[in-house]
C-alpha cells in the first residue's frame, strides 16, 4: 500500500487522511499533482497534440524495428511449430487440446485465413520450409508483430496518464522499442506479443480509470472501468498468465474499496454501488469474455481430431466423426467383446500388443493407450468355461478373466515386480498364454462395482458406460491400477499398468466403453453417453488444460528458473541454420536497469518508512512523492505479481515468461527517471533521454545478429558473451575447415547434396511450450498401437504354468520392428 513520510504533511489531520488521498495506483493524485501547464488550458491542448504526434512517431519507428527482415528466416522457428500448427487445425476444423485458452490462437488463425493460408502446411518441426508450400508466414508474423508494436505507444500513454513528463514517456517507450528480447519474441508466430499487448492495455485502462475516480459513476468513469474488465478478460483468454494481471488489479481494487469504506463522507449505499460496479466490470465481464470465447472455440472445431483423446468419452461424442460407437449394448455378458476405459487423469483404454517387457517376466506388455484401436478389445470370460451358449450377466463379485481378442492372451498378474519400481505392494501386469491355453489362477479377477459412481438402476449387474468398477486379483489381492507414468520407448511411451495393493480409487477405477455380444437379441437395450452441456465441456477442458500444464515438468536444454530472469542469466535458442542463429536474449541494459529500479524502490520505501516512524522531517521530492509513489507502488506490485508466482511452478519455465514482469519493471524505470530529473529543465531532461537512448541502441546493435538471425562471427559472438551462462554456441559461426588432398590421384568429387531445411540436433530440442504427447494438440502424426508390427511368435510347446513364465522368448520380440517413434502421450 502506498504510504508516505510524516514530513509530507503539514499537520496531524493530513497525516490521518493520507491513506484516503493517495491510492495504490495514483488515481486520486495523478490529476491533483500534475503541473499547472498540463491542466485543461490552451497549453494542455498543445501537449495533447504533441502526445499524439509522438505516439504515432514511436509506433512507426517501432514498426520498422519489429518488421525489419521479417521474412527471415523462411522456415519454422521455435514455438511456431505449435501455434502455426494450431492455426492449421482451426482451419481444418479438427479438435485439439492445448494448455492455453483460445483467444490468441484464434486471432492468429483469423489473420492466417485473411492472408490466404489453407491449413495444409502442418508446421511439423523447426526448420520446415515455408517457401515451397507457399505459406503466408510473413503476413502472419506481421500480425503478431503488430501487437508487439502497439505495446510501445501504450507504454507512452501510460506514463502520461500517471502525470509524468513527455521526456519520461518517450524514454520509457524507447526502452521497450530497443529491448532485444521483446523484438525477437514479438515478431514470430507466438502468443506472447498478443498477451503482452492486452496486459499493457489493461494497465493503461486502469490508470485512466484512476484519473476519474473523483468523478465516480460518470460516463468516463464507467468507460475506463469497463475497458479494464475487457482487458482482463482478453488477457486471461490468451494465457493463464493473465490471472496474475487479474490478481494485480484485484489488489488495487481491495485497497481502493478499503479507502472508500474509511471515508466518512461516503454513505453505505454509495459504497455498495462502488462494490457492485467493480464486481460487474472486473469479474462478470472478464468471466463472460473467457467463457464466451470457448463457445467460439468449440464452434470452430466441430470435428474429431488427434487431440480429442485427452478428453472424456462423453466429451468426444459431442464431436463429429468420433471414432467409437455412439451407442453400445447396455448389458455386459460373459463372452462380450469389450473395451475398458481408465477413469483417472485423462483416461485411456486397457491395451496390449505383441511386444514383451524387456525385463521382469518378459511377457506381453499391458498398457493404457489413449486412442481407439483394435488392440484395446478384450473378451470377458468365466473361470470354468470359454464357451457361451446362453446369455449370462456379469455381476458384482463375479470372478472373471479377460482374453485379449487380438493376441489370445489373458490379463495376468503374478508375484513379480514391475520394471518401473521394486515396491512390494505393486505387481507386474502382463498378457499371458496362447490360443487354446486354458489359463491359470493368476488370470482370475474379481469384479467390484463402485455403486457411488454407477447407475443405481443397474443394481448388481455390470453395465456399459454406467458402472464404475475395480478388478481385484484373486491371487495377489491387488487392484488393476494405472498412474500418470509414461513408459520408455520399448512400450511406445504408453501409460503404465500394474496391480497394486490398497490402490487409490481414482487410479483403480474402470468403465466399460463398448460391449458387444451376439447372444443378445437385436432389440436389446442400447446405451449412449449423456450429452454434455456447454459449461460442463468448458469445465472439463479447463481441468485437462490444468493437468497437462502442470505436467510440463521434463527438463529442457534452454529452460531457466525465475531467479535467473531479472539478471538475464541465460536465454533461449530459437533457430539455427547456415551459420545463423536466433537466440532470445534481452537487452542487458534494460534488464539490469529495470531490476536495479525494482530493488531501489524497495530500499527507498524502507528508508521512508523508517524516517516516518522516527518522525524525521525530511522531504526528498519536494512534496511530489505521493504522485511518484502512487504509480510506482502499483507497478511494483504488478511486477511482483507477474514474477514471484512463477517460483511456485514446478513446470518448465523459460525467459519469455518474464516479459510481462519486465514491462512493469521498465515502466518503473520511467518513474525513477521522472523522480531523479524532477528539478531538471526540459533541455537537460531531453539531453539525458538522448544519452540513455544512444546507450540502449548501442547495446541493441551488439546483439542484433542473434535478434534477427543475421550473419555473425565467432569472435564477435565471444566478445558479446558478457556472462558465461549465455549459451549462444559461438562456435557455430566458425566456417567448416576445408579438407586438403595430398594424394596423387584426386578422388572423384561427390555431387553436392541439395540444401534442405532440416532441424539440427539443437533445434529439435527447442520447441518447448507443449510436450510431444498423445493427447496433445500439436502433433498430427499419432503413432498408432504397434498392431502387426511383427509376426506373432508361434508357440509349439506347452507353457510352463508353474513357473508363471512363457519359457524362452525370442529376443527379437523385445525390439519393435516398425518404428522408432513413440506413442505420443503426455503423462509425466
Amino acid at each position: 500500500m502506498s504510504t508516505s513520510t510524516g514530513a509530507l504533511f503539514s499537520n496531524k489531520n493530513q497525516l490521518k487522511r493520507r491513506h484516503r488521498e493517495y491510492d495504490l495506483d495514483g488515481s486520486d493524485t495523478t490529476a491533483k499533482h500534475v503541473d499547472s501547464k498540463y491542466r485543461k488550458t490552451d497549453k494542455s491542448a498543445v501537449h495533447y497534440k504533441q502526445d499524439w504526434c509522438l505516439s504515432i512517431l514511436l509506433t512507426v519507428w517501432t514498426g520498422y524495428i519489429r518488421l525489419w527482415k521479417l521474412a527471415q528466416p523462411s522456415s519454422v522457428v521455435f514455438d511456431e511449430v505449435h501455434f502455426g500448427g494450431f492455426a492449421a487445425k482451426y482451419i481444418n476444423r479438427e479438435f485439439f487440446m492445448d494448455v492455453h485458452p483460445p483467444l490468441a490462437k484464434m486471432m492468429i488463425t483469423w489473420a492466417a485465413m485473411v492472408a490466404g493460408f489453407d491449413g495444409k502446411f502442418d508446421f511439423k518441426g523447426i526448420g520446415s520450409d515455408y517457401l515451397e508450400p507457399k505459406v503466408p508466414y510473413v503476413q502472419i508474423r506481421a500480425f503478431c508483430a503488430l501487437y508487439g508494436i502497439l505495446v510501445v505507444p501504450i507504454a507512452y500513454w501510460t506514463m502520461r496518464s500517471c502525470g509524468f513528463s513527455i521526456p519520461t514517456a518517450v524514454l520509457t517507450a524507447l526502452l521497450l522499442c530497443y529491448e532485444n528480447g521483446l523484438v525477437t519474441n514479438n515478431r514470430l508466430i507466438l502468443l506472447d506479443s498478443i498477451l503482452l499487448y492486452f496486459t499493457a492495455f489493461t494497465m493503461l485502462m486502469w490508470f485512466n480509470f484512476g484519473k476519474h475516480r473523483k468523478d465516480a459513476f460518470s460516463v468516463w468513469w464507467w468507460i475506463w472501468l469497463t475497458m479494464t474488465g475487457v482487458g482482463l478478460g482478453a488477457t486471461v483468454s490468451c494465457k493463464w498468465v493473465g490471472l496474475l494481471t487479474i490478481a494485480t488489479i484485484g489488489l488495487a481494487v481491495m485497497h481502493e474499496l478499503w479507502n472508500i469504506w474509511g471515508d466518512e463522507k461516503v454513505s453505505k449505499c454509495t459504497f455498495v454501488k462502488h462494490l457492485f460496479a467493480r464486481a460487474i466490470c472486473l469479474i462478470v465481464i472478464p468471466l463472460t469474455i473467457y467463457i464466451g470465447l470457448f463457445k467460439v472455440h468449440f464452434d470452430m472445431l466441430p470435428l474429431s481430431g488427434k487431440g480429442d483423446a485427452a478428453m472424456s468419452s462423453e466429451f468426444q461424442t459431442s464431436l463429429t466423426g468420433y471414432r467409437f460407437p455412439k451407442s453400445t449394448q447396455a448389458d455386459v455378458l460373459y463372452g462380450s467383446k469389450i473395451t475398458m476405459n481408465h477413469l483417472a487423469y485423462r483416461g485411456g483404454y486397457l491395451h496390449s500388443h505383441e511386444h514383451q517387457y524387456p525385463g521382469g517376466s518378459k511377457q506381453q506388455q499391458v498398457t493404457v493407450y489413449s486412442h481407439v484401436d483394435e488392440q484395446n478389445e478384450w473378451i470377458i470370460e468365466k473361470v470354468d468355461t470359454a464357451n457361451f451358449s446362453a446369455p449370462e450377466f456379469v455381476k458384482n463379485g463375479d470372478i472373471v478373466r479377460l482374453l485379449h481378442a487380438k493376441t489370445h492372451r489373458r490379463l495376468h498378474t503374478h508375484n513379480i515386480r514391475p520394471m518401473t519400481n521394486d515396491k512390494k505392494y505393486q505387481y507386474e501386469v502382463s498378457a499371458y498364454g496362447f490360443q487354446g491355453f486354458e489359463g491359470d489362477s493368476n488370470d482370475n479377477w474379481r469384479v467390484e462395482i463402485i455403486y457411488s459412481g454407477s447407475d443405481a438402476a443397474a443394481g448388481d449387474r455390470l453395465r456399459a458406460r454406467r458402472s464404475q468398477f475395480r478388478l481385484i486379483s484373486t491371487t495377489q489381492h491387488c487392484a488393476l491400477y494405472s498412474r500418470k507414468y509414461k513408459l520408455p520407448d520399448w512400450a511406445y511411451g504408453q501409460q503404465e499398468v500394474t496391480c497394486m495393493k490398497d490402490a487409490l480409487y481414482p487410479r483403480s477405477l474402470w468403465r466399460i466403453e463398448t460391449s458387444q455380444s451376439s447372444l443378445l437379441p437385436e432389440n436389446t437395450e442400447m446405451i449412449e453417453y449423456e450429452t454434455k452441456s456447454f459449461l460442463s465441456k468448458v469445465w472439463e477442458l479447463n481441468k485437462v488444460m490444468w493437468r497437462v500444464n502442470a505436467g510440463l515438468s521434463a527438463s529442457h536444454k534452454f529452460a531457466s528458473r525465475p531467479k535467473d530472469w531479472p539478471m538475464l542469466r541465460r536465454g533461449i535458442s530459437f533457430w539455427t541454420k547456415n551459420n545463423r542463429k536466433i537466440y532470445l536474449l534481452g537487452n542487458p541494459l534494460v534488464f539490469w536497469g529495470s531490476t536495479f529500479c525494482v530493488v531501489a524502490y524497495v530500499a527507498l520505501k524502507c528508508i521512508l518508512w523508517i524516517l516516518e516512524k522516527r518522525q524525521m522531517s525530511v522531504d526528498f521530492f519536494g512534496g511530489q512523492w505521493p504522485k511518484y509513489d502512487a504509480a510506482a507502488s502499483l507497478l511494483f506490485v504488478s511486477w511482483a505479481m507477474h514474477y514471484f508466482p512463477f517460483n511456485l511452478f514446478g513446470r518448465q519455465l523459460f525467459l519469455h515468461h518474464y516479459m510481462p514482469a519486465l514491462y512493469m519493471a521498465v515502466l518503473l524505470m520511467g518513474v525513477f527517471f521522472e523522480m531523479l530529473t524532477r528539478k531538471a529543465s526540459a533541455k537537460v531532461r531531453w539531453a539525458l533521454v538522448v544519452m540513455i537512448t544512444f546507450a540502449i541502441i548501442y547495446v541493441y546493435r551488439i546483439f542484433l545478429p542473434i535478434t534477427y538471425g543475421e550473419p555473425w562471427s565467432t569472435s564477435k559472438c565471444l566478445e558479446a558473451t558478457w556472462r558465461p551462462t549465455w549459451d549462444m554456441s559461438c562456435q557455430w559461426y566458425d566456417p567448416k575447415p576445408k579438407k586438403t588432398i595430398t594424394a596423387a590421384v584426386k578422388p572423384k568429387p561427390k555431387p553436392k547434396p541439395k540444401p534442405t531445411e532440416t532441424a539440427s540436433a539443437e533445434q529439435q530440442d527447442m520447441a518447448v511450450e507443449i510436450p510431444n504427447v498423445a493427447d496433445n494438440v500439436e502433433h498430427q502424426d499419432q503413432v498408432r498401437s504397434p498392431a502387426g508390427a511383427i509376426k506373432k511368435a508361434s508357440v509349439n510347446n506347452k507353457m510352463d504354468v508353474s513357473s508363471d513364465k512363457m519359457g524362452t522368448v525370442d529376443p527379437k520380440l523385445n525390439t519393435p520392428a516398425t518404428s522408432n517413434k513413440k506413442a505420443l502421450s503426455d503423462l509425466d
